[in-house]
């Protein structure tokens, strides 16, 4: 049996049809330094073990593998939680994070860059930089600046320079751009720390390999908590580096089936959803090839979600492989039903989830009620403080 992380992706970057590394010539020579120096120094024991050092005394990791009790009650199956919302700052994106800036300390770079979304990776990636003492500048769309104001605070305090993207729809795409184009200024002194599992290779694959320990982690402490594997297992899917990360540990399994759920937004309409795998055609978008969704010129659409960080027309090119496969069954939900997510599993577990997170809470839910019997496990892949002023004045209070 082929070991799947040793076949994909192969030694240019493909995950299938998927993937590669579609880049101006200036960029070569150090994608291809940052793709040797990671399969080198990223092996050896001395990284190894000070990136296990991290994760354990500074990130706080392993997180809990948590079983909702009340939430389960009521509609029924058992669901438990992976908290990567109690990882340091709150969400997954310091697991690929702390990765990509020791890989950086190792190459020499002075400065970290990156797009942000929803603002976690941004913290993520700021909070790297303080640990290693590097610069790092963030770029984050208009719209999603005033959003996400607390994480803008976040990484303002925690000392990186953030840059306002004001073109376009003001979101994750062109904050992507905006980063891209800082990054070609000057990629000797530098590294674009990409927030998923997307780009142009290694980075699906670094980052796939870095969020790795949530599976992993998962797996074990799940089967030690029921004795079993989960029947199913759910994750949100923006670029997909949570789904990647829990995915991971069961791809090979056939009794558990795996849901990237994305989101529906406001309608099926073009603009106003996110659903790249549902609607979406194999494309190219920022140096690399995926499902995207284009409007009639073939350019990447505008998109919409509730969650700063899943509104992006592409997706990562192991996911759009996994998808032909039919590994994992890609589906969403629409911004209402993740608003209602997001105040279920507050209410009754005391857990505010990150907004991203709520899509896939939203979809347990379905499942759980469809398959009353069946064990779901979600990965709750951020916490919810960044979204609540936004969420409140925006749809209100529940009623009691």
């Amino acid at each position: 049996m082929k070991n799947y992380f040793k076949t994909y992706p192969n030694k240019e970057g493909f995950f299938e049809g998927y993937g590669g590394a579609f880049i101006p010539p200036v960029l070569e020579l150090e994608m291809k330094k940052i793709t040797d120096a990671y399969h080198t120094i990223s092996k050896s024991h001395n990284f190894i073990q000070e990136l296990r050092s991290i994760r354990k005394h500074y990130q706080g990791r392993p997180t809990p593998v948590y079983y909702c009790a009340r939430l389960s009650e009521k509609y029924g199956g058992r669901i438990y939680l992976k908290r990567e919302d109690l990882n340091h700052t709150g969400a997954h994106k310091l697991n690929h994070c702390m990765g990509e800036a020791l890989l950086a300390k190792h190459l020499g770079k002075k400065k970290l860059i990156a797009e942000t979304g929803a603002g976690q990776h941004g913290v993520a990636l700021a909070t790297a930089a303080a640990y290693f003492g590097l610069e790092c500048e963030i770029h984050m769309g208009e719209v999603d600046m005033a959003k996400e104001r607390p994480n803008v605070v976040r990484m303002q305090i925690l000392g990186a320079t953030v840059v306002p993207v004001s073109h376009g729809l003001k979101t994750l795409k062109e904050a992507v751009d905006s980063a891209f184009e800082s990054y070609l200024k000057d990629p000797e002194n530098t590294i674009y720390c990409i927030g998923s599992v997307v780009g142009p290779h290694p980075f699906p694959m670094m980052v796939r390999d870095f969020q790795r320990v949530v599976g992993i982690e998962a797996r074990e402490q799940f089967f030690e908590m029921t004795g079993e594997n989960p029947d199913n297992v759910i994750a949100c899917v923006g670029g997909g580096s949570n789904a990647m990360g829990i995915f991971s540990a069961f791809i090979d399994d056939e009794d558990c089936q795996l849901h990237g759920v994305e989101p529906g937004g406001r309608s099926d309409k073009i603009g106003d959803h996110a659903s790249t795998m549902k609607f979406g055609t194999p494309g190219i978008i920022h140096g690399f090839k995926c499902y995207t969704l284009q409007d009639e010129k073939g350019e990447p659409a505008p998109v919409h979600s509730v969650a700063s960080g899943l509104d992006y027309p592409g997706v990562g090119p192991e996911h759009s492989m996994l998808k032909d496969m039919g590994k994992v069954n890609y589906d969403s939900v629409n911004d209402q039903e993740t608003i209602d997510a997001f105040y279920e599993l507050s209410r009754l577990e005391g857990i505010i989830p990150a907004l991203e997170s709520a899509h896939a809470v939203a979809y347990a839910i379905k499942v759980a009620q469809e398959q009353p019997q069946k064990s779901i496990l979600v990965n709750l892949s951020g916490r919810g403080d960044k979204d609540i002023d936004f969420v409140v004045e925006t749809y209100g209070l529940p009623k009691n």
